[in-house]
């Protein structure tokens, strides 16, 4: 199971950059590379501790046209948050209780937190994320630095953990698709025999 988290600073135009990144050949060579050849996947928006909206539930896809389909409702999303805090902590939460109330079963789960900034509002990120870990939840980051040049480290020491886990930087909001593609294919083909976290 995959869950991507969006946050209200990214703009629409970047929820059509994931609708692309989908639809790239590389992202659905890495899903027929698993051994079930399909994945499950969700997308939350959000921002502040009150405010994080599920925008696509899980949703099962493989195929070409299941692929296709979920990029369509991607690329269609209107901006369900407003501007606000940045909260992973609360982010982190809502994720676990998905999770925690899907019907799907898989021997991987993903978080994929993608941000601009650090968490300033609720509890500290770094304990949800030794929550989702003690759970075996890998928590991946997508940091996008245009603002705060050194949120990769932030996002390395207190957002990411788990298997595998990692952080891919962003330089800019035009450099999200290609970023999202890249974490995705790394994301969803098997997990290598040596891994690290770089």
């Amino acid at each position: 199971m995959f869950l991507q988290c969006q946050p209200s600073g990214v703009s629409i135009t970047d929820e059509r950059a994931l609708a692309r990144a989908l639809r790239s050949s590389a992202v659905n060579t890495a899903i027929q590379s698993g051994h079930y050849k399909r994945i499950s996947i969700a997308l939350i928006q959000w921002s502040g501790t009150n405010n994080q909206i599920v925008s696509i539930p899980w949703t099962v896809i493989g195929s070409p046209i299941s692929v296709d389909n979920l990029a369509l409702r991607v690329s269609k999303l209107p901006r369900h948050v407003s501007l606000g805090p940045t909260s992973i902590s609360a982010v982190i939460a809502k994720s676990l209780h998905m999770f925690n109330n899907t019907r799907y079963r898989s021997h991987r789960k993903v978080l994929d937190i993608s941000g601009d900034g650090r968490n300033n509002d609720g509890v500290p990120a770094h304990f949800l994320r030794d929550v989702a870990i003690k759970k075996g939840v890998t928590v991946n980051g997508l940091a996008i630095i245009n603002e705060t040049p050194t949120l990769h480290h932030y996002f390395r020491n207190a957002v990411i953990g788990g298997q595998g886990s990692f952080v891919i930087k962003a330089n800019s909001y035009e450099a999200y698709e290609y970023a999202i593609q890249k974490k995705l294919v790394r994301e969803i083909a098997p997990l290598p025999i040596v891994q690290n976290t770089f």
